[in-house]
């Protein structure tokens, strides 16, 4: 007698509750047992450039599943400056501190890319992973890899070059939408990068004399991607490693 699997895969396509294809990864990788428990509950939504979907300190009232665009975690100072710590695309989640009883979070996550996704109240997706074994293990497993990705742009933003810098920061942006385009302008990589708008207008010249991007005005787009990893730090591919060397950095 043939025996039968029992962990059943993932639907081929999955749809939220409009029709609409989820491209998020997590909601794609767990079993459809466990995303029916969700999917009542995600709410569609378009997320528009600079939305802050939670401030730092604040309570989480909405965790976050982008299909498209990208967010930032920031750290804001008592000065106005801001640094990036890590982004968060369709590979992953908005509102880590979730996962470990934590109703606040030390960063604010902001839109930086505008996009889509879905949201779900903290305490409806918290109380579904008590009956979501996979889903629980895979965002545990997101944790750990944006913990490390927190570390490594630390390293990255105190050792290396900005133009280095810049260069890694493109294509971790370029991995996440799926785009050579990316619509930013001078001042927002400066804020991004924890540096001054004349250091990145230097080290985006130096990029482009190389052929690697064009810089126009409030758009960048990636010419060159082996060149431009050939100029990217290492830490660009310590953070590839980290997903097992074939995932998202």
């Amino acid at each position: 007698m043939e025996r039968t699997n029992s962990r059943k895969e993932p639907r081929s396509v999955r749809i939220d509750s409009t029709g609409r294809p989820i491209e998020n990864s997590i909601l794609k990788s767990i079993p459809d047992f466990e995303y029916d428990l969700l999917r009542g509950h995600l709410e569609p939504l378009n997320l528009p450039q600079q939305h802050i979907l939670h401030e730092a300190g604040e309570k989480i009232e909405f965790a976050y599943f982008l299909n498209d665009g990208m967010a930032s975690l920031v750290v804001l100072t008592s000065d106005g400056r801001s640094v990036e710590v890590a982004i968060v695309g369709k590979e992953g989640i908005v509102g880590t501190p979730l996962a470990v009883g934590l109703n606040r979070g030390p960063h604010r996550a902001i839109m930086q890319i505008l996009g889509s996704g879905l949201r779900v109240k903290s305490a409806v997706l918290i109380d579904t992973l008590r009956s979501a074994p996979e889903m629980r293990l895979i965002w545990n497993r997101y944790v750990l890899i944006q913990g490390l990705q927190v570390a490594q742009i630390a390293a990255c933003n105190r050792l290396h070059e900005i133009e280095k810098r810049l260069a890694r920061w493109l294509l971790m942006c370029q991995d996440r939408i799926d785009s050579g385009v990316l619509h930013v302008t001078h001042e927002f990589l400066a804020q991004m990068l924890g540096t001054g708008r004349p250091s990145v207008s230097l080290a985006a010249g130096i990029l482009q004399r190389g052929g690697l991007i064009e810089n126009e005005r409030g758009t960048v787009t990636i010419l060159d991607r082996q060149g431009l990893e050939d100029a990217a730090c290492e830490c660009y591919f310590a953070m590839k490693h980290f997903n097992g060397g074939t995932g998202t950095p």
